[in-house]
């Protein structure tokens, strides 16, 4: 029975001994100087505006659902569409249930205004 695992368990091992290998010789070749510039802390190139635990806008979080329905939506409907004819009409009214759940989602973000461009 071990017999069978054997080759699993010899690809695991050779992976994590490569694994830290690598980071091992990085730690051990890469040189660490820290200066005043590097350990500072920066937002995307610049320098922080303001406090990091500073609350969001509600408007981000907004477009962030915004981004997720249509991603959700795009991500599920193109296999969808590839594999049509075999989920037959059942999977037709689940892919509309789905997507009427999508539309509901977007229905409120209008509504709570997250398309308004301000």
């Amino acid at each position: 029975m071990l017999a069978n695992y054997l080759p699993i368990l010899i690809f695991i091992g050779i992976g994590l001994f490569v694994g830290v290998a690598f980071i091992g010789i990085g730690l051990a070749l890469s040189p660490n100087r820290p200066d005043d510039q590097k350990l500072s802390p920066y937002e995307c190139g610049f320098e922080a505006f303001e406090d990091a635990r500073s609350k969001f806008d509600v408007r981000f979080y907004l477009v962030a659902i915004l981004f997720i329905i249509f991603d959700l939506e795009i991500a599920f409907l193109f296999p969808w569409a590839v594999v049509l004819d075999e989920v037959g009409l059942f999977g037709f009214w689940a892919m509309v249930l789905f997507l009427g759940v999508l539309v509901i989602g977007f229905i409120y973000e209008w509504m709570n205004g997250a398309l308004e461009w301000d």
